[in-house]
Formats: structure tokens, sequence, C-alpha cells
């Protein structure tokens, strides 16, 4: 073929005067880098393949990253484990036999992604999530995503959207307003985890986390201030309450002794405390101690499946000597969340029953004492949540989905439904930043990072400080609106 041929069949040369003539018109200062830029744009954007591979959670854990490559770029993800293991056997199994279950579930997840997943997306234009999206959810028709793996594919659907926004050349918060079909973009407010409990923790308290909402600063930037000071004023408090023992984990990550916790929290897991007033009394004097009362407000993951015992909840699961005065009824637990809201300013509380305890949590909802959020009641299911809906079983989402789409959509059912939207982390997260450019995106209001420490919480809050600084004067933050974060 000769020049001249090839110029004909592609067009070129008319595409290189049109190139030239908008650089005239631009008055580009740099015509060259112009007219590639423009170039470029002018060619669509496919996806030319996928390609996986196991990395590392915040745990230590398997986990999988996913390239999505297109003709102009490559984008990763990545989201936190391959997929839990199922099955009493799973639950039951030592540390180092879940890790190597884990790490099976790794290695079939990027083989799968690697063939049958970047088979299917090839050639499609990342733009159109649902399109792919929906491609990757048809691979998959296992209950709860067993066969892929909910965060594998996860992990592909956010490669792919990060790839759509490139090609949009828009940041991905825009472009997930876009997809969400709304014009706003709120900054959350951050729930920092201060305290880790329940299965997280090698202390004696029974739930998961204690919170700390900075809604009466001014900004993100003021938020994180806010959290990071009170945070640290926690720890010198408890060193002087308990001894260096209790924080003997240190910023590395390092444990001491044998007992299982959240390395998401470097500090306080070996805090020897075991009841939830005790915890909050400990942090409403953080928050004194760095002069912020009224301006922030406190905040509980129960996650009560964890130490529900058939219909009643045992506070002292993790106790190897029991008073046998902690073993409590659901109703008593609904007396127990109601003092605490008298005497604390606590304004949620997450998984407060069993996943399955419907009527309880319905009843400590129907009482309007705080948000209740749903998370294992939910699952981020679209018909649990539309039965909650229904029945005013709580007024929360804990938004934690497959893939981009499903997320946006329960997002959306959610805000319909007037509840609170929290954008929320895993447990040992990845580094991958995503979820802060989806609460931005979706105007959710909330979203849940883990402790203003450790890479994998870093990265999301400091994602939202780049965010709040880009959009400058047009940035609102959620604040006292955290509940009800507009999505116009």
């Amino acid at each position: 073929m000769s020049v001249q041929e090839y110029l004909e069949k592609h067009l070129l040369s008319r595409k290189i005067e049109e190139a030239v003539n908008a650089a005239v018109r631009a008055k580009a200062p740099d015509p060259v880098l112009f007219i590639a830029g423009h170039m470029r744009r002018a060619a669509p954007a496919v996806i030319t393949r996928v390609r996986a591979r196991q990395i590392l959670d915040g745990h230590g854990a398997p986990a999988v990253e996913v390239e999505v490559h297109t003709n102009k770029a490559v984008h990763r993800a990545s989201a936190a484990g391959a997929g839990a293991p199922e099955g009493a056997a799973a639950e039951a199994a030592p540390d180092a036999e879940r890790r190597k279950i884990l790490a099976r579930a790794a290695a079939d997840a990027v083989r799968v992604i690697n063939d049958k997943v970047s088979e299917a997306l090839v050639g499609m234009d990342p733009q159109q999530q649902a399109q792919i999206d929906q491609a990757i959810m048809d691979l998959d028709k296992a209950r709860h995503k067993a066969e892929l793996g909910a965060n594998a594919m996860l992990a592909v659907s956010i490669a792919a959207c990060k790839a759509g926004a490139a090609e949009k050349e828009v940041p991905l918060y825009k472009h997930i307003a876009d997809l969400v079909g709304k014009s706003a973009t709120t900054l959350p407010v951050p729930l920092i985890t201060v305290i880790n409990g329940g299965k997280h923790a090698g202390n004696g308290l029974p739930i998961q986390e204690i919170m700390i909402l900075p809604v009466g600063a001014k900004n993100f930037e003021e938020a994180m201030q806010m959290g990071s000071e009170t945070y640290h004023h926690l720890k010198d408090i408890i060193l002087e309450k308990y001894g260096s023992d209790s924080c003997n984990i240190g910023d590395h990550g390092f444990p001491f002794g044998d007992l299982h916790m959240d390395f998401n929290m470097p500090y306080l897991c070996y805090l020897s405390i075991f009841s939830i007033s005790e915890g909050l009394d400990l942090v409403i004097a953080a928050i004194e101690r760095a002069g912020y009362n009224g301006r922030i407000k406190l905040a509980i993951d129960v996650a009560a499946t964890d130490f529900c015992i058939g219909k009643k909840y045992d506070l002292e699961f993790k106790l190897a000597k029991k008073s046998e005065q902690n073993f409590k009824t659901a109703d008593d637990m609904i007396e127990i969340y109601s003092q605490l809201c008298s005497e604390y300013p606590l304004v949620s509380i997450e998984q407060p029953f069993d996943k399955d305890d419907w009527e309880h949590s319905k009843k400590l909802t129907t009482l309007e004492l705080c948000q209740v959020a749903g998370d294992d009641l939910l699952m981020s299911d679209p018909e649990r949540i539309k039965r909650a809906v229904n029945e005013y079983t709580c007024n929360a989402l804990v938004n934690q989905v497959g893939t981009v789409t499903e997320a946006i959509e329960v997002v959306k059912q959610a805000k319909d439904a007037h509840w609170g939207v929290m954008v929320s982390h895993r447990s040992g997260d990845t580094e991958d930043s995503f979820i802060a450019d989806l609460a931005v995106g979706a105007a959710a209001g909330q979203i849940k990072a883990g402790a203003p420490c450790r890479g994998e919480c870093l990265t999301k809050y400091n994602q939202l400080l780049r965010i709040e600084g880009e959009l400058g004067s047009e940035g609102l933050y959620a604040g006292e609106n955290w509940r009800t974060a507009s999505t116009s």
C-alpha cells in the first residue's frame, strides 16, 4: 500500500487538517501538543483487554487487582478480598487455613477475569458503564456472586468506570455524578473509627466500632483535622488511664500477643473496656480535650450478628469468665440503645440486631432516636431494601455491592426513600480510593473509611481532600445535613 493510499484509507489528511484548524482557532501556545490531543480525542476509546493479578489487602490477605486496557490507556482498580469463603467449615477454619482458602478464591477470580471477563468486555465503550456491568453480571449467576466473587466483580467495574471518566476527560466523581443522573457533588461527613471492638479487636468491647462524625466542621478539611486531633487526644487519655499496654499496636501495625485484631486500627485494640458506655465516655473526654464539644457526634457499628445466639445477644461473648448478667434479649438491646441515645450525642447505630431480625430493627427505627443503618440486614439487595422501605425496618443504607451500576441503583433507591446513605470501606481494604469519588459523585453525605491512619484508610480521606481543593467554592460539605445530602 502506497503512502497516498494509506492516507486516503484512514482519512488522515482530512483529520490532520481539522486538528490544525482547531489549534489555530484555539490559538494553542503549543500546537503540536494540541494537535496530538485533538487527534487522540477523535478516536473513540474501546476496551482492548482486561487483566487481573493477586495483591494483598490491608490485612495482608489475598485480594484482586484489575487493569482495564483501552486503546488509549490503562486503568487500575482493586477491592478488598477476592470474596469471602462461604460455609460453616470456612468460618470455623483457623486463620492460616482461611488465608489459603482466600488465596485459592483470589487465584480462581484472577483466572476467570483474565479469560471470561476479558473476552466479554473487549471492544466495549468504557463510557457505557451499565452495559459493561451487565456483561460482568451475566458471567456470574451464582447466589451472592459466589462464582466470580463480588469484590472481584467490583474491581473490574471500578477500573472500567475510571476508563470511562478518562475518555470523557472529567474527574471520576463527576463521571459518577453523570451516571447517577444528578449534578450535585457533595463532600461527605466522615465516620471516623476511633475504637475497635467486636471480632475486630482483642478487648472485651462487644460492639465492632465506635466512630466520630465532625458534623460541625465548615468543610471536609476541617472535619479531618477535628477527627485526627480527637483521635490522638483519645490515645493520650487511654495511655494515661490504662497504661502503654492499651495501645501496644504501633503505627506500623505490628501486633503483640496472639489476640485477633483489626489492623485498620493501630491503637486501642487491647483497651481494657467491657461496656459500650465506657468506650463512649473515653471518646467524649477526647472530644472535650480537643475543644470540639457540640461539633462532633458519635456513631456505633454494633455488628450484632457476631454475638447473637438464638434470639439473645451475648455482650460477654469474648470473655473467658462470664458474669451471666449480659445475655440480653432484643428488647433489652432496644433499652440499651435508647439509654445510650439519651446520654450521649449518638446519631447513628449500624446493624443493631441480627441480620434476620426485621422485627426489632423496625421497633428501634420507629422510635426515631437516631439513624438506624442496615448492613447485613440489607446486603445491598434491592429486594431487601424494598422490604425495609415498605416496613420502615431501618432508615439508612450501608453500600456494599458487586458493580458500580448496582451501587448507584441502591443509592437511588435509598435516596428516593429519604434514607441516609453511608458509603463504606471494608475491613482490611485495599489502597484504592474509589469510594471517595463515589461518595462525592453520589452525594451520599456519609463515608466510613476507618481510622485516620494506615494507607488503606488515608487514601480515601486524602482523595476527598484533593476533590475539595479541586471543587473550591463549589465544594459543599454535608455537615449538619449528613443524612439529607441533596442529589438534585
